[in-house]
């Protein structure tokens, strides 16, 4: 089900819309009653983790020290 919200009720209820897209609503967004974006959850199958930086070190690695070693 697709639900109709304004941009700027979006950015003053974020973590709202936030919650009903992950329970599988899908947003579509205007401004000046205009259509500009859709947000739907992402399916999990799309994302696959290639590494995990945390596993190294915890809090992640620096970008610096990573881009270093390549």
């Amino acid at each position: 089900m697709e639900d109709i919200v304004g941009l700027k009720d979006l950015r003053q209820n974020l973590d709202k819309y936030t919650n009903l897209i992950q329970k599988g609503r899908v947003l579509i967004v205007v401004k000046r009653s205009k259509p500009i974006f859709r947000l739907e959850p992402i399916e999990k199958e799309e994302w696959e983790e290639v590494i995990d930086f945390t596993k190294i070190r915890k809090g992640g690695v620096p970008i610096k020290e990573l881009l270093s070693r390549l």
